[in-house]
């Protein structure tokens, strides 16, 4: 008994050894990708994730404990992509370590006899021979590193670790696996309550990744009918106080504002849940039957992968109902399999019931997205695996006819998969590393995408590639003549490319699709200021300034007054300018450059102590601001000469 735990747990540190090993060997050629789409949003213009930090910050965001890790990368790396990438391949390899142990743990219980053919007792303490020359220990550990691995190395998990954003995706599968483990830990051991805490703590830190967290609950739930219970009854009868407990989890949401926001269908400006008016949930349901058979497709057949599908809504009867009779013959037979307790079952089960938030009717602006195989990959994989596992010991069993030894020609299959995949994830990372040829990648695979060509004019102008970009920005208006922001980009660089008449046309065309586009209305009266117009520029600024009555965009309302601020200085308002620098600094208390112009504006108006003030705070937000420091002592210089 001794030596065949000390054999398991040998060949489990071996396994998690080979995962780690492989997985850093393959996406050690992600270090070199860039921040890329939401990173944006999400990273670099995030201001709960920069300092100064704050706890209560960070908790008002919907995803709090992402939030955290990126605010740990902030301050340990600044915008250093490679950071960012390493902390991402370290939650994919402990994700992996994780299914790898729920894998093996599973396939030492008894009711995977239905998985694998394989006659054996209860837990690991049985080593009867299975009859083709494979112990059920070894071939535990075996087919479970099979599948992790294939799982960890499959390119579609690129956009979920690559993708730095998407860490949301792949921690709360840690999370997930996690919490499953720790069920399955507690109940193998004679002290479950450690490891039902474990599985409740994990649940609860995964509801404060993504929402699709919700689904751990019912996952266990069905994990514990399948494989351990002796009925659905005997598990809540057995389990009551910890599903009571992962449930009570489901309050994270609430508390981040995620449950509200989605069942909110007053809130117009959604682009999760039942206020996001551009599709309807029964359109929405409709179409994701094509979504899931193109996600399983992709399981199978990694190729070709995008970035941003920007899915459109199913419209033609082919789109609808071919994939809607697929998928409905799928999700009966997963119901029969389930209430029939059948391992294979769960796996079908799982896959749907992880994609359900995503794929059903809760409607999303994005309908599709490879980040969201990240868990359910797991399921089909396994699924395959096993089908190859069954396959090899029908094989053993007919040796005469196969002259090939079985377990080699396995092997041989299982390595060749493994190094094609692998292949494919670096060559996926390689794209990654260029963001203008991912862009360029996503529009010859999408070329009705108008936001990847938007998204390529932009990395396009930060390459100071102006012409190129504007091309760009033109094909996605010319596809979606109502897409403000493509709108407000070609503005942008129509504007630095001096064609300020064209430029502000495309900011009106902005500020009519969307009234409270802050930075339209700012950079509208920037452009007819140049062209003379001072007087219409200091009525588009004053009106920026009123277009968050909500004040989600401190820093964008800032610039507003800022704007306004600057432009009554030039027109000799002083007292004008004062008040809009004052309210600037009131909306965004950090914005240095506004805190050192009022110190100027104050300076001017023989204020001299209050602008001594302003600099030194500017000075204090900025320690590098050198004009505010020479301003500074000009003041000081100016006080001491005061009679």
């Amino acid at each position: 008994m001794a030596n065949l735990r000390s054999s398991s747990a040998v060949r489990g540190l071996a396994g998690g050894a080979v995962i780690a090993v492989a997985t850093t060997f393959v996406y050690i050629s992600s270090f070199d990708g860039a921040f890329l789409f939401d990173d944006a949003v999400h990273i670099i213009n995030n201001d709960r994730v920069q300092p100064p930090l704050s706890i209560s910050n960070l908790l008002a965001g919907k995803r709090p404990v992402v939030d955290l890790t990126l605010a740990l990368n902030y301050r340990l790396h600044q915008l250093d992509a490679r950071g960012y990438h390493a902390l991402n391949l370290a939650i994919h390899i402990f994700a992996a370590w994780t299914l790898f142990g729920v894998l093996r743990r599973s396939f030492l219980l008894r009711r995977t006899d239905r998985l694998t053919g394989e006659s054996r007792g209860t837990g690991p303490q049985s080593a009867k021979s299975c009859g083709t020359g494979f112990q059920p220990v070894k071939s535990a550990s075996s087919v479970a590193l099979v599948i992790a691995l294939i799982w960890a190395l499959h390119p579609l998990q690129t956009q979920s670790v690559t993708y730095l954003i998407q860490r949301a995706e792949s921690l709360m599968g840690l999370f997930y696996l996690l919490t499953l483990y720790g069920v399955i830990r507690g109940v193998e051991s004679s002290r479950p309550v450690a490891w039902y805490s474990v599985a409740v703590v994990s649940c609860a830190m995964g509801m404060g990744c993504k929402a699709v967290m919700v689904t751990a609950p019912l996952t266990v739930f069905l994990y514990d009918g399948v494989f351990v219970a002796r009925s659905w009854t005997a598990a809540l009868r057995a389990r009551w106080g910890l599903y009571l407990a992962l449930a009570a989890t489901w309050g994270v949401l609430w508390a981040c504002g995620i449950a509200g926001g989605v069942l909110d269908s007053a809130n117009l400006n959604a682009h999760v849940g039942f206020g996001f008016k551009g599709v309807s949930p029964w359109q929405y349901l409709l179409t994701q039957s094509g979504v899931l058979l193109v996600y399983l497709k992709l399981a199978v057949w990694p190729y070709p992968l995008c970035l941003d599908y920007n899915w459109a809504q199913a419209q033609r009867f082919s789109e609808i109902v071919t994939p809607a009779v697929a998928i409905a013959a799928l999700l009966l037979w997963a119901a029969w399999s389930i209430r029939n307790r059948s391992p294979l079952g769960f796996l079908a089960a799982s896959f749907f019931v992880i994609l359900a938030p995503t794929s059903s009717l809760i409607p999303i602006k994005d309908m599709l997205f490879e980040h969201r195989l990240y868990l359910p990959l797991a399921a089909v994989v396994t699924t395959m695996v096993l089908g190859g596992y069954a396959l090899m010991r029908s094989l053993a069993n007919r040796r005469s006819a196969f002259p090939a030894h079985p377990k080699a020609m396995m092997t041989g299959v299982v390595v060749v998969a493994i190094v094609v995949l692998a292949t494919g994830t670096v060559q996926r990372n390689r794209t990654y590393a260029d963001p203008i040829g991912m862009w360029r990648d996503v529009t010859e695979k999408r070329p009705l995408n108008a936001r990847a060509f938007e998204n390529l004019g932009t990395q396009l102008m930060a390459a100071g590639q102006k012409t190129d970009a504007i091309v760009e920005y033109r094909k996605a208006v010319q596809l979606e003549p109502d897409f403000s922001s493509a709108h407000a980009n070609l503005g942008n660089a129509l504007s630095e490319s001096g064609d300020l008449m064209d430029a502000v046309g495309h900011y009106r065309e902005v500020v009519r699709l969307d009234p409270d586009h802050t930075l339209a209305h700012v950079n509208l009266g920037y452009a007819l200021q140049r062209l003379g117009r001072a007087t219409e520029a200091i009525q588009w600024f004053r009106t920026a300034t009123k277009t968050d009555p909500r004040r989600t965009k401190p820093r964008l309302i800032a610039n507003a007054h800022y704007a306004l601020a600057t432009a009554r200085a030039r027109d000799g308002d002083f007292d004008g300018a004062e008040t809009s620098f004052r309210d600037a600094v009131i909306a965004w208390p950090g914005y240095a450059k506004a805190h050192y112009s009022l110190g100027l504006v104050l300076e001017r108006q023989a204020k001299l102590g209050e602008a001594i003030e302003s600099f030194d705070r500017a000075l204090a937000l900025d320690p590098g601001l050198d004009v505010a420091r020479r301003a500074r002592d000009r003041a000081l210089q100016q006080r001491a000469h005061e009679p």
